[in-house]
């Protein structure tokens, strides 16, 4: 038998729910470090989760790495594989919505943590009164009418401090709503610069209201020049479609 498994988040992720509730506990570290050992080929989505993978749970040293240390985790390098997601139904599971009249709607499509930052989400909507900003949790969704809302949409948008690969905001390029996103975390990878913001103006509250009229001005620019943006959220949606959301290396490493 030979075991493969895709890895989306664990409590060696410090942000995550269980690395905030549990923590290095070690009962929970000997639990993943016994499942990644176990399984034959361990798929991972971005560069960003493997790299943070290996230092907090494998022990991987963060910086200045040797020759030699990195030797010592050439056994368990040839166990990950930097495979993207099998989400290729996606682009015509959403193909409905494509086309949908757009309004000026922000979206808030992540789900409500104290990782996802909620409240500069809801800030930014009190300060610009001119656009509709909409949580989508809060809104008892079906899932049409979520991506109805994703399709009528001009942008989705992230504050994240959380995010291993970030399915919600490549629904929104899809559906042609423009990505905002901070230069962290996976989407650093992802995305281009066009579509991220400097991380420091969310990486918290305080940096927020420091950086909030940065914030304001480039989401106001988005929103009065939509449509002149907009082959390049295709350019976008059809990047993340082909190198993060296709089971193409997994399936070859399969065969």
């Amino acid at each position: 038998v030979t075991i493969h498994a895709l890895w989306h988040a664990g409590s060696y992720d410090p942000q995550d729910f269980l690395g905030r509730l549990i923590g290095d506990a070690p009962w929970v570290r000997h639990a993943e470090h016994a499942f990644f050992e176990s399984i034959d080929h361990n798929y991972f989505a971005t560069d960003f989760h493997i790299e943070m993978f290996c230092e907090n749970l494998l022990g991987m040293p963060p910086d200045n790495k040797s020759h030699d240390q990195l030797n010592a985790f050439r056994k368990h390098i040839k166990k990950i594989v930097r495979s993207g997601w099998p989400m290729e139904y996606m682009p015509e599971t959403l193909a409905p919505f494509k086309n949908l009249p757009k309004r000026n709607l922000i979206l808030f499509p992540h789900r409500i943590a104290p990782e996802k930052q909620v409240e500069i989400f809801k800030d930014l909507a009190t300060s610009m009164p001119e656009y509709e900003w909409v949580v989508c949790q809060e809104q008892n969704l079906t899932k049409d009418e979520y991506h109805t809302l994703l399709g009528e949409s001009k942008m989705v948008f992230s504050a994240n401090l959380q995010e291993t690969l970030g399915i919600s905001c490549y629904e929104g390029a899809v559906v042609d709503a423009i990505p905002f996103v901070p230069d962290r975390l996976s989407y650093s990878e992802m995305y281009t610069d066009k579509f991220k913001y400097p991380s420091e103006w969310t990486e918290s509250w305080d940096s927020y209201i420091t950086n909030k009229q940065s914030l304001i001005d480039v989401i106001t620019w988005f929103m009065d020049n939509y449509e002149a943006n907009i082959h390049l959220v295709k350019a976008q949606a059809s990047n993340l479609t082909k190198e993060f959301f296709s089971a193409d290396k997994l399936l070859e490493n399969i065969e």
